[in-house]
């Protein structure tokens, strides 16, 4: 997941625009009814919204264009009709309105399409200029390479296509080099994607392949033959006539998903600075000051999204150390306070990386972020560690309430945890989260044998 930019803001805008017009035309058009109670407004667009969400009317692939999925558009009309007309009937029995309804409605729906229009238009226009830029190679040369790569050439689908490597040297402008030349160009020139065709490499090149991507957290897409390759997370993609497996389908890297989850993150993170934060940091500035000298938070260089270190926050839960950077907290630890105990057996000192929630360095769910030293080790020592760190890391996450949390003691407790921050990075949903906030605030309740 990449970090919200200015075309991520197209979804909300969208959103909003349509609200505007849904609340708007009927304002105009029916002020009789539509200010007879502020509830139809709240009603017309809670349904537009839990439909759209329900088709999945506002997830846009790169590579879909205005009639792509056109008929999400008249599923969403027809239901929202349905239930435009439902309340309508309840409410009010003059049904010589009902053709006056209906031509309303029409003007909505037609309003919300030149809408849709010249948002692809707009989108097409902005990835012509360079915005919105995914760079691209490929592996290998077969008969599929002039096909995808003329699907490359495609200007509003904002692919930088850089060339191909291939072990049988080309005149080609487009030649890169032989295969093995590959890596060392694709981390140099921040490619995003590799395109690899399958028939050019056996199952252990393959694997190989797929380990590279995911440890350098580059998306690996196979132009398949009948080789069997095994992915979680793979889905099949057809590019014109050509069908490619992306083996890293992250749920997270489309728009749709970005702006729902950073939505939630910046309601749920206010709430909790508001509500609770707000007096806490109050009371603990003057607990902790009585205990030990130091200040209030205690912050420290992590590795987020993407890899990217950022600052993360705690309340400050031991004596100030020299090893506070490298040495993780064990049990009985002789640097932990009194009231520093009490607070990381609550999970309380956590409660300041909301400031970095409501940043965007942090999400409320997903992988814990671990120390920069313990990142530097885990990559080269735990396979497709990086994975992790294809979405923004969490407060908490899939692997804290399954048990893993806290201290690492043996090498099998930092697999696991990888595993299931894969799944989690694999599974997303907003769902998901809600569960694993249910069970994180049940679980500090119940206590936990890993929280010290």
């Amino acid at each position: 997941m990449r970090k919200l930019r200015k075309i991520d803001f197209a979804i909300p805008i969208s959103i909003l625009l349509h609200l505007c017009i849904i609340n708007g035309i009927l304002a105009f058009l029916t002020p009789e009814l539509f200010f007879s109670g502020y509830g139809r407004m709240i009603y017309y667009s809670a349904i537009w919204l839990i439909i759209a969400y329900s088709l999945r009317y506002y997830k846009i692939s790169r590579k879909e264009t205005f009639l792509t999925n056109i008929h999400k558009s008249f599923q969403l009309y027809f239901v929202f009709a349905l239930a435009y007309f439902a309340l309508f009937g309840f409410i009010n029995q003059n049904y010589e309105l009902l053709e006056f309804q209906i031509l309303t409605l029409l003007l909505i729906f037609t309003s919300i399409t030149w809408c849709r229009v010249i948002f692809f238009w707009l989108r097409d226009m902005n990835r012509r200029r360079g915005g919105s830029a995914v760079n691209v190679v490929v592996l290998g040369r077969d008969a599929s390479l002039n096909k995808i790569q003329k699907f490359f050439d495609h200007p509003f689908l904002g692919y930088v296509y850089k060339g191909y490597f291939d072990d049988k040297p080309s005149n080609s402008s487009t030649y890169l080099g032989e295969i093995l030349s590959c890596f060392l160009y694709i981390l140099e020139n921040d490619i995003d994607e590799i395109y690899c065709i399958a028939s050019k490499f056996s199952h252990k090149e393959l694997k190989n392949l797929i380990n590279f991507a995911d440890n350098n957290l580059i998306k690996l897409k196979v132009i398949p033959d009948n080789k069997e390759i095994f992915s979680r997370a793979m889905s099949i993609e057809s590019y014109d006539d050509v069908p490619v497996l992306d083996l890293r389908k992250v749920p997270l890297d489309t728009q749709y998903a970005r702006i729902i989850k950073r939505s939630f993150d910046i309601v749920f993170s206010t709430l909790v600075i508001i509500c609770i934060l707000s007096w806490l940091s109050i009371v603990l500035f003057i607990l902790i000051k009585i205990e030990s000298k130091g200040t209030l938070y205690f912050k420290q260089r992590r590795h987020g999204l993407k890899r990217k270190p950022f600052w993360c926050y705690k309340f400050r839960s031991m004596t100030t150390t020299s090893d506070a950077d490298f040495k993780m907290a064990t049990k009985n630890d002789s640097r932990l306070t009194r009231i520093g105990k009490f607070m990381r057996k609550t999970s309380i000192d956590e409660l300041p990386q909301f400031f970095n929630v409501l940043m965007g360095d942090m999400s409320v769910v997903g992988p814990r972020p671990h120390m920069e030293l313990h990142t530097l080790s885990y990559e080269v020592s735990v396979d497709k560690y990086l994975v992790r760190h294809f979405v923004k890391p969490g407060i908490t996450g899939l692997a804290q309430i399954k048990g893993y949390r806290g201290e690492i003691i043996k090498k099998s407790d930092i697999y696991n945890r990888t595993r299931l921050d894969i799944f989690y990075v694999e599974k997303w949903s907003l769902w998901l989260d809600i569960h694993i906030i249910y069970k994180t605030i049940f679980n500090i309740f119940k206590g936990e044998d890993g929280a010290y």
